[in-house]
């Protein structure tokens, strides 16, 4: 039985991705208490995958072969469930989770209304943490992280940067920087924030939204809600993806400044 009366929408981009991977992450959402819609948003070019998502009458499929870019296919999505839920969950087609993850993170949303956006704990599928929980990226951190530089200073400002050394099996709040693989976002909040700059086309656009976010409201993460990413790293194995990246840190340095220094403003709660 739901918890709370509430409402939510999903979205879910895809180019060329894996078909079992696509349907198990929509399974995955459609199990979940309180789900009124999923929008799948297909840049792949061939429609392939229609026909597999016939399952469920809550799938509403777009297909766009011209390849709108992360950002950009996702707002449709967020733009429809906006006007019918009342928090919106974007998410990688390489993510895992239990109906419990979205049950914890719609009781601590219901519980904090302060809050805005919300990630869970990520784990590697060996149960290790994904250490998502970002500050503002520099342009010196981005470079580090493309070509993971060996260096011991390199590898401190990764640690600040990524919040290593703070404790993920306990809640932060105040954070810059939530990884777009999973966000769980209040709806009535991107009014003020406005949705993904549709300017980027790929990479950054997360960065960029979360820190929007967390200008007019709080934003957090949850441990207590646990969900599995696949991480492939596919911008360090491919020339066109690492193409994206450079053109989508130009655009975002350029908007919030290329003199940003790495510092941190995540706060640890008990």
């Amino acid at each position: 039985m739901p918890i709370f009366a509430m409402r939510i929408t999903g979205s879910i981009v895809t180019f060329n991705s894996d078909l079992n991977e696509v349907l198990h992450v929509c399974k995955c959402f459609l199990n979940c208490d309180n789900v009124e819609g999923l929008y799948v948003i297909d840049n792949s070019p061939e429609d392939s995958l229609r026909a597999h998502l016939n399952f469920d009458k809550r799938i509403i499929y777009w297909h766009f072969p011209q390849n709108l870019g992360y950002g950009k296919a996702h707002n449709i999505g967020i733009r429809h469930g906006a006007q019918i839920a009342d928090y919106h969950v974007v998410l990688n087609t390489d993510i895992s989770f239990q109906p419990e993850c979205i049950e914890r993170l719609s009781a601590f949303m219901e519980d904090r209304k302060d809050v805005a956006l919300v990630m869970p704990k990520i784990i590697f599928p060996d149960g290790s943490v994904q250490y998502l929980v970002r500050n503002n990226p520099t342009p010196s951190i981005l470079l580090t992280r493309r070509f993971w530089s060996v260096s011991r200073k390199a590898n401190e400002e990764i640690r600040i940067y990524q919040n290593m050394d703070l404790d993920y099996d306990r809640p932060m709040f105040n954070i810059p920087f939530l990884s777009g693989c999973f966000m769980f976002i209040r709806t009535r909040v991107l009014k003020l924030s406005g949705l993904f700059d549709e300017k980027i086309f790929m990479y950054t656009e997360d960065a960029d939204l979360s820190r929007r976010i967390l200008k007019v409201a709080q934003t957090a993460y949850w441990p207590e809600a646990v969900a599995i990413h696949n991480y492939k790293g596919g911008v360090r194995r491919s020339f066109r993806l690492t193409w994206y990246g450079l053109k989508s840190a130009i655009y975002y340095f350029n908007k919030w400044g290329w003199s940003n220094q790495l510092e941190r403003t995540v706060q640890q709660k008990n």
